[in-house]
């Protein structure tokens, strides 16, 4: 029959979700520690064990084994060791058990209970810093404690707490008191009260966390997401690819009648997201990345970076997006800076050039020739912007005026 010790080490373990062991050990070194200090003129350094099935205390002194004894509370010659412990040596440090200490008072117990309550309240901050360091990067679910517009928002994880930021907040989504969300885990930081959790609902990885739930062939592996870009709140692109031959990799994210996507846009609360088709050729990245538009020509400046896009003139608008929305992220998630002409536009680029340089040229050096003229309008117009780091890689885009 288990004795009364072990009951309450097993429910103290369970009450503070640590191992038995681990308390056991915390309530060994808080015995040892209250009996020094009760006893402050013995010079002994004092071991502690007990046993977990009776509850049995018993105490060591830790003694240096050495030819000639000069300090009987720390040292012990080799006759006397060798009774202690068989085939000890000079130098060795033996365990020598001594009497219960008669005067272990209350003081020394309540000692004793203070430096166990400190102890295992560090194990738990331990033990809880490195379950969340385990999830970082990862997507976890809390309840909003505390939410005011434009504040800080604080969220129960269940055993701590997590901030989020207002810079992290989706600007189009409102919080509430006792509201279920989803998280994404940037960062966990060890503090001396407990672990310091920041999440985000912004975080662009928060999107490829999103799919890998709900795409079964994302989490496998047989569909990539290539690369992110986003906006929180309003608008996403996801670059993706298959890994193996015969997966649709843009209908795999999409799912049937779009079962899929919808789940991931209502978890955002109806942020926008376009999925398109990854592509090592960067001419046909680009027009995929402009959807919904069209483009009808793509020419690469590799100097640079930078492509010239045509479409026809009525997706103009389409192809630059509201604010020039759709050109921004597309000019993220490739990584190339764009510079979007309508077809018009680019005849009239064309025929000045010929004009220009007259029209005996051959086919090729006008176009060469037109390429460096819109090269010339691109460098005039472009605005930079700073590089993104994507899902797996950093990129960098020049947004038009």
């Amino acid at each position: 029959m288990k004795s009364d010790f072990l009951i309450a080490l097993t429910q103290l373990a369970a009450e503070r979700h640590l191992p038995r062991e681990q308390v056991l050990g915390a309530i060994e070194v808080a015995l040892a520690s209250a009996f020094k200090k009760d006893n402050p003129a013995s010079g002994q350094n004092i071991s502690v064990t007990l046993n977990p099935n009776t509850g049995e205390v018993s105490v060591f002194a830790l003694k240096t084994v050495v030819e000639s004894v000069e300090d009987a509370d720390k040292e012990v010659t080799v006759s006397d060791a060798q009774f202690i412990k068989k085939g000890a040596e000079l130098g060795d440090e033996v365990a020598a058990a001594e009497p219960l200490p008669h005067n272990a008072s209350r003081i020394a117990a309540q000692t004793a209970k203070q430096v166990v309550l400190q102890r295992l309240r560090e194990a738990e901050r331990d033990l809880l810093y490195q379950e969340f360091q385990q999830h970082e990067g990862d997507i976890v679910s809390g309840v909003i404690e505390q939410a005011e517009p434009g504040r800080t928002i604080t969220l129960d994880l269940g055993r701590a707490q997590a901030v989020l930021p207002y810079e992290e907040q989706a600007p189009n989504e409102r919080y509430r008191k006792g509201q279920r969300t989803k998280v994404y885990l940037v960062s966990v930081r060890s503090t001396p009260k407990g672990p310091e959790i920041l999440v985000s609902r912004s975080h662009k990885n928060m999107i490829k966390r999103l799919f890998e739930i709900e795409v079964p062939e994302v989490y496998n592996g047989v569909v990539e997401i290539k690369a992110i870009a986003r906006e929180a709140g309003f608008r996403s692109k996801v670059a993706v690819s298959a890994t193996q031959p015969g997966i649709d990799p843009v209908g795999s994210c999409i799912g049937i009648r779009g079962n899929r996507i919808q789940s991931i846009v209502n978890e955002l609360q109806g942020e926008k997201i376009d999925i398109v088709s990854w592509d090592e050729e960067p001419g046909t990245f680009i027009t995929n990345a402009l959807s919904p538009s069209e483009p009808v020509h793509v020419e690469l400046l590799e100097s640079d970076q930078t492509a010239i896009v045509v479409v026809p003139d009525r997706q103009l608008s389409l192809a630059i997006g509201k604010e020039g929305q759709n050109t921004r992220l597309a000019a993220r998630l490739t990584g190339w800076r764009l510079d979007i002409k309508g077809m018009s536009e680019w005849e009239e680029i064309k025929e000045a050039t010929q004009a220009l340089n007259g029209s005996a040229e051959e086919p090729e050096v006008e176009a060469a020739k037109a390429v460096e003229e819109a090269s010339t309008i691109v460098e005039e117009t472009a605005v930079a912007v700073e590089p993104e780091p994507m899902a797996e890689e950093t990129t960098a885009a020049v947004e038009p005026e």
